[in-house]
């Protein structure tokens, strides 16, 4: 039930356009599609994006029903602030997701179906993505085999511009791995593969150079970094081999990544000097301290959290008592004004001093009388309770409040999961 990018505006519109929702915004990526919505009536909101996305796919609301779960407000604020952290992806930490959130509402603001909840719901949640990421690291602990050999090599030689690299394969894994070492700078790729047409491929893909397999010994005198995974059913790179590989590179170091399953790299390679091996064994030691690591992180980010809802429940739940407080605040001083014109008539003859301290009186206890109320209002405001409370406030002082401002949007957020979402999924750093 994903959306395509360019379906995205018209879906927009049409979910905005159903009863009971303020704004709207549709965070669909290969392993989530989530509706969030600010809505006048919870439940009215639940029913109309259900409707939405029974219309939207031509299916019946049962089909999918058992796939989907409802947060609203505590929960959808705690489940977002984890999708933009990493801390609800399949990855703990995985970078990816909050740029496809801030794509999403980057979308939703063009298609101008956002309200102010929604845009503060967002920005906020954005920024505690970002604050975590800063805070604890989690994301600089990779966690994938493809992630984690270009992370050695950058700790082997530093940076990777300018050094030369072959990677042997062009399946899924160097693929992953190949468009990493890209990413992390490398500028000089060479792809070697038995089948030729696979490597120009995966070479034309990543704007590297694609070198025959026979003709890898010559290439292998010349690179810095080689990373294999190949299907290879036997070891391709034999002691011997790179010993006579290693007479003609004149004393340069050479790095082997091997992240095959069999070997591709004999382990006795490893011993021949200014040869630095590591294997996939190594390789997932690694990784397990980094998921330690994470884990670490994780509990440390969800601290940040708690903190950060906080605050925004704080200023969420404020949307419901400041019209109130107004509201009070006028209704005050309208009967102080009345009362001092009665007043004033009854007492001729005053002074303009005079006439000042009673106005000065007057406001002080019309002050002093609303403090407390207005105090405590703005003390449940951050509780549970708070909508409550406001409404008892504006029954017992008989407020005329507007009816929009008695019930701003609240938020809640429908998520929307299919199970076959994780299958396929490439891996992810």
């Amino acid at each position: 039930m994903s959306f395509h990018p360019s379906q995205m505006k018209e879906a927009l519109k049409k979910l905005k356009s159903y009863p009971g929702l303020e704004g709207v915004l549709i965070l669909s990526t290969c392993n989530r599609t989530e509706i969030y919505a600010a809505t006048t009536e919870v439940e009215l909101g639940i029913v109309s994006i259900k409707k939405f996305l029974a219309s939207q796919h031509g299916i019946e609301e049962k089909d999918f029903i058992e796939y989907s779960y409802v947060h609203t407000l505590y929960d959808a604020v705690r489940h977002l602030f984890r999708v933009t952290s990493g801390l609800d992806s399949m990855v703990r930490g995985e970078t990816q997701i909050i740029g496809q959130v801030a794509s999403a509402y980057e979308q939703a603001n063009e298609a101008a179906v956002t309200n102010k909840a929604i845009n503060v719901f967002f920005q906020t949640a954005l920024a505690v993505g970002k604050r975590i990421r800063t805070e604890t690291l989690i994301d600089q602990h990779p966690v994938s085999i493809s992630y984690t050999a270009v992370e050695l090599a950058k700790q082997h030689f530093g940076e990777l511009e300018g050094k030369g690299i072959l990677i042997m394969g062009a399946g899924e894994m160097s693929t992953l791995t190949a468009k990493n070492l890209v990413a992390a700078g490398a500028s000089t790729v060479l792809v070697s593969n038995r089948s030729y047409e696979k490597a120009v491929n995966l070479a034309q893909e990543i704007s590297g150079r694609a070198v025959r397999f026979d003709d890898m010994d010559q290439y292998l005198e010349e690179v810095d970094i080689v990373i294999s995974a190949t299907a290879a059913k036997h070891f391709v790179l034999l002691p011997q081999r790179i010993q006579e590989v290693m007479t003609k590179r004149k004393e340069r170091p050479l790095l082997l990544i091997d992240i095959a399953v069999p070997r591709d790299i004999h382990p006795e390679v490893g011993d021949i000097p200014l040869v630095t091996l590591f294997d996939i064994d190594d390789l997932r030691g690694v990784i397990d301290r980094h998921h330690q690591e994470r884990e670490i992180a994780a509990l440390n980010a969800e601290k940040i959290i708690d903190e950060e809802m906080g605050h925004f429940l704080k200023w969420h739940n404020s949307l419901f008592v400041v019209p109130t407080i107004v509201a009070l605040q006028q209704k005050g001083q309208k009967i102080k004004e009345l009362q001092l014109e009665r007043a004033f008539e009854r007492l001729s003859g005053l002074t303009p001093k005079q006439e000042k301290i009673i106005r000065s009186m007057a406001n002080s206890i019309v002050n002093h009388l609303l403090h407390v109320p207005i105090t405590n209002l703005k003390e449940y405001a951050s509780t549970s309770q708070g909508h409550l409370y406001t409404e008892i406030l504006q029954n017992l002082f008989d407020l005329d409040v507007e009816e929009e401002e008695k019930r701003p949007a609240k938020t809640p957020h429908h998520h929307q999961h299919l199970g076959q979402a994780h299958h396929g999924r490439a891996e992810a750093e």
